[in-house]
């Protein structure tokens, strides 16, 4: 594998999620960051669904985006929360200009309340520093879990709100978000979530046409999820994408269950569809996706980090927790190639 094979495979797992690092907007502040609302009466929900509780929400700006800037900013903030804290729903809202946000628990030990141009998918691969929690590209998007299960968080949880917006409008706009963690019962809880993204690098959509890519099969035995409850997808492009579904697959060569087909999908407000019951990955398996592409600029567009590059990813949410993990098929190497980070033996020389 060349030098230059190596680092672009590279780029494409910390640039997962679709946003990179450009020029930097210094006009925002952030609110104080922690702003607990702890202590709310506890609700039911319907069906399989938790039992809710008390609730602590962070933000993000506002941020003075002027014409034409596109950057990925984070600001590191402490929740309230006074005691273990085992997270049942997530509730994120976006304003316009909010090309999505990336919610992550973090073992920083300092506040940064200040937007500070970060990485994207910063320390993802790095469990010992944290783990990505949710993704949302909506404007506004709950994430409920399947009763029993949820994400745990230390008293006075670190926590990272990673935001990456892009101003396509002709004055300035504000950019802010809010992100709200409402608790279950210590009681109700038995299985930790987590989180994976998966996707496929090899776009190339010529000008004025349409494109689709895949079906891809991704194999995922390097993160040695058999076994795994998959309770939630979501699909991934950028503003040329026109469709993303995805199967379950047993091998490489079938069969398939189809657990994402979004009638009239929209890059822009990508639906989450739950499984319920959850699907379990079955042993040797992975799973099938394919992107769909209609290009109506007047250049070509490949994979990239920018908003006006392309995408062909999803994330997925899975119960009981083997960690959080990159995924990603290629067919730029001989015989294409699956890989899983962290898991497999390259990730430690793409990510040193």
């Amino acid at each position: 594998m060349s030098k230059l094979s190596t680092l672009s495979f590279g780029l494409l797992l910390v640039a997962a999620t679709g946003c990179g690092s450009v020029t930097a907007d210094p006009t925002g502040t952030t609110s104080s960051g922690s702003g607990g609302a702890g202590g709310s009466a506890a609700t039911s929900s319907t069906g399989t669904g938790p039992i809710l509780s008390e609730s602590f929400s962070v933000e993000f700006g506002p941020v003075t985006v002027a014409p034409g800037k596109e950057n990925t900013q984070c600001v590191v903030l402490r929740l309230d929360n006074p005691a273990l804290l085992h997270v049942g729903q997530i509730h994120n809202e976006l304003s316009d200009g909010s090309h999505h946000l990336i919610v992550y628990r973090t073992n920083d030990t300092v506040e940064q309340l200040t937007p500070f141009d970060c990485e994207p998918f910063t320390d993802t691969l790095k469990p010992e520093k944290g783990s990505p929690l949710m993704i949302t590209q909506k404007h506004e998007e709950v994430l409920t879990l399947p009763k029993n299960v949820a994400f745990t968080l230390q008293p006075k949880q670190m926590v990272r709100l990673e935001m990456h917006y892009i101003n396509a409008n002709t004055a300035d706009v504000q950019v802010h978000a809010k992100t709200t963690f409402t608790a279950i019962p210590d009681a109700d809880f038995k299985d930790e979530a987590d989180f994976l993204f998966l996707g496929n690098p090899d776009i190339k959509v010529a000008a004025h046409s349409k494109q689709t890519l895949g079906p891809t099969y991704l194999s995922l035995k390097d993160a040695n999820l058999a076994g795994a409850n998959v309770f939630g997808i979501t699909g991934h492009t950028h503003h040329w994408g026109t469709n993303v579904s995805v199967s379950l697959a047993d091998s490489k060569t079938g069969p398939d269950k189809m657990l994402y087909d979004v009638p009239n999908w929209q890059w822009s407000e990508p639906a989450t569809v739950y499984q319920d019951p959850p699907v379990v990955i079955p042993e040797g398996g992975g799973f099938r996706f394919t992107c769909e592409w209609n290009n109506t600029g007047n250049t070509d567009v490949k994979f990239g980090e920018s908003a006006n590059a392309e995408m062909c990813f999803f994330w997925a949410y899975y119960y009981p927790s083997k960690g959080a993990f990159v995924c990603a098929h290629t067919d730029q190497f001989p015989g294409g190639i699956d890989i899983c980070c962290p898991g497999n033996s390259l990730c430690s020389k793409l990510f040193p």
